[in-house]
């Protein structure tokens, strides 16, 4: 098994408070690991980068070669454009969608978000709406970090014991704002993927990210969203994608599974 790693943001976003999660996760799991990190103008709020490689035999170089990446994992989307060279053919991307304007020539967030859309494996979630409903702005780095762990070889349950090892001396209200970031970041992530996997398209997929909450959205939904989205309904339900309050469409929680798998229906009389 090996599993190559980049960590992307900029100066100040917690790049190697993610490195040390799952650094330690991987010891946990018998696995060997080396790190190399580079920190450019962190200081400043400048690029930051990390590279983790993972493996089940000893790793000889730290860096990650060039198109040998299984995952990009940036929280600034900018810088998560910045390392796709690294990606191998299958590697997959997974980004924050809220921009960290650093430079005067920032380019539009459309433009970065276009080209977001073209790479052929995307994982996008508002780690900044996400973080506040977790109770903390802090904590955009594990909701990214939450929504890539279904893409690490690693348990998320060991994921989840070194955010707590990793925010423990701050006390006990950190440490569950960090682990509600964590998880909303994977449910969330679980959803965008949810929605790809159905066939809808990139452009809508991710104007629905844009719109989702960490607390309308539960783990391990994706199956229920997937079966909305390619049900007999599935072609009404794409059609009236924008007219839909965000709330009556992303709502989802244990008590409503039943009703998320006729949401189809649902949606088109208008209601809950």
């Amino acid at each position: 098994m090996n599993a190559n790693i980049l960590l992307a943001g900029v100066g100040g976003q917690g790049i190697l408070s993610i490195a040390f999660v799952i650094d330690n996760a991987a010891l946990e799991a018998g696995l060997r690991f080396k790190q190399a990190e580079v920190h450019g103008m962190a200081q400043r709020g400048g690029a930051v980068q990390s590279h983790l490689r993972l493996s089940d035999t000893e790793v000889h170089s730290d860096l990650v070669p060039e198109k040998r990446a299984d995952i990009v994992l940036s929280v600034e989307p900018l810088e998560a454009l910045r390392y796709t060279h690294y990606l191998s053919d299958s590697g997959v991307t997974v980004t924050s969608l809220t921009p960290f304007v650093n430079i005067s020539s920032y380019p539009e967030i459309d433009w970065v978000y276009d080209r977001l859309l073209a790479l052929p494996r995307l994982v996008a979630v508002d780690a900044a709406a996400l973080a506040r409903e977790a109770g903390t702005p802090r904590a955009q780095n594990m909701v990214v970090l939450g929504a890539g762990a279904d893409y690490l070889p690693l348990a998320p349950e060991s994921l989840e014991r070194y955010v707590r090892q990793l925010f423990a001396r701050k006390g006990e209200k950190i440490v569950d704002q960090n682990l509600a970031a964590f998880r909303a970041g994977r449910a969330v992530g679980q959803y965008h993927t949810a929605l790809l996997e159905s066939g809808l398209s990139p452009e809508d997929a991710l104007s629905l990210m844009r719109r989702a909450s960490g607390r309308d959205i539960v783990l391990d939904s994706a199956p229920i969203w997937r079966e909305a989205f390619t049900g007999p309904r599935a072609a009404s339900l794409r059609a009236r994608l924008q007219e839909i309050d965000p709330k009556t469409l992303l709502r989802l929680n244990d008590e409503t599974a039943t009703l998320a798998r006729e949401r189809g229906s649902v949606l088109n009389d208008g209601g809950e």
